[in-house]
């Protein structure tokens, strides 16, 4: 049974969060006080589902005891941990990708324990000295993964399929976010590496934003998330502002809550209900009261909810009917 616009799983990303507090206590070494009142501030907002960035917390460095620790922490604090996010820790990584396989899949076990769902994973690298240096990192170029190079895209292809059969055996899905200039980073690079993936548990995280926010030319959002909605199962969503001047070269963006930048989420989210998605949505924002606006986020994607389920079922019944014509000519040969 699918879920309605009430129970849907909306989950808040920890992005406003960091990684060391300003008595600086790393979250690693936190009490799980300060834990829970992170997860009491989300739940202030009305979420109920936490997604666990490692940017936060690597949960993959916990040992079991203090794991059991984070889990009561949500618990106490009222929230389900329903999810894991690693990120910057590519496993074609050319110089530590070994290590980041290793510490992917002590991710997986700890996302097992935590009792989460899902553990999102991606190609993409650490922020360069001049992405640092940014107001808004993305204005600046990152690593880039070799484009034609056969022997690196099937590493990604064995690395991934390696940690989704791991995945498989915890009971846990594994999603792969789309991030530019790596092997996620098109709709059509993305459709083919899970594609030869080929795991019932590996799906998409069409992160759509993560490209829209890229000050050059980027390809149609519709365009993309057409062809990668039929494979996701998890979803970060998160718009932007966006102006382009042909004339002049100029590409500007800037983020946006999700009803009022260029992604038109309301269509976005009819198109993928239609395509059979029924993963979690976890709202992310860059800047500012990053969690209010997500919040925000989590509001408008129930209000528009409703309408995509309607067209989803008008869909199912449109099949059902045409399931059931049949040629009379097939019913006097059977």
């Amino acid at each position: 049974m699918s879920p309605s616009r009430d129970d849907w799983p909306i989950a808040a990303a920890m992005l406003q969060f960091p990684a060391v507090d300003r008595d600086g206590t790393s979250t690693l070494d936190a009490e799980p006080e300060a834990w829970r009142a992170s997860f009491e501030e989300i739940r202030e907002t009305g979420f109920d589902l936490v997604e666990i960035n490692d940017n936060w917390l690597r949960v993959g460095d916990l040992p079991g005891r203090r794991l059991d620790e984070l889990a009561g922490a949500g618990r106490d604090a009222g929230v389900d941990l329903t999810s894991v996010c690693v990120v910057r820790s590519s496993v074609i990584d050319p110089e530590v990708g070994l290590e980041n396989l290793a510490y992917s899949h002590r991710t997986l076990e700890a996302a097992a324990r935590l009792g989460a769902g899902v553990v999102s994973v991606g190609f993409h690298r650490p922020l360069t000295s001049e992405q640092r240096a940014r107001l808004w990192f993305w204005t600046a170029q990152g690593e880039i993964d070799a484009p034609d190079d056969p022997e690196n895209w099937q590493l990604a292809v064995a690395r991934i399929t390696e940690l989704g059969r791991h995945a498989a055996q915890l009971g846990l899905d594994l999603t792969l976010e789309m991030y530019e200039d790596t092997y996620l980073g098109t709709a059509a690079s993305s459709v083919r590496l899970v594609t030869e993936v080929g795991l019932d548990n590996v799906g998409l995280n069409p992160d759509v934003g993560n490209l829209v926010r890229l000050h050059r030319p980027i390809d149609d959002w519709r365009e993309t998330l057409a062809a990668t909605l039929p494979h996701a199962n998890y979803w970060h969503v998160k718009n932007y502002h966006r102006d382009e001047d042909p004339a002049t070269g100029a590409y500007t963006a800037l983020p946006a809550p999700l009803e009022l930048g260029l992604i038109n989420y309301r269509h976005a989210v009819r198109d993928a209900v239609e395509a059979g998605f029924r993963g979690t949505f976890v709202c992310e924002h860059y800047g500012g009261d990053g969690l209010s606006v997500a919040a925000l986020n989590r509001d408008y994607l129930r209000r528009v909810l409703p309408s995509a389920e309607r067209m989803a079922v008008l869909d199912g019944r449109e099949a059902l009917v045409a399931s059931a014509v049949t040629d009379p000519r097939e019913e006097m040969v059977s």
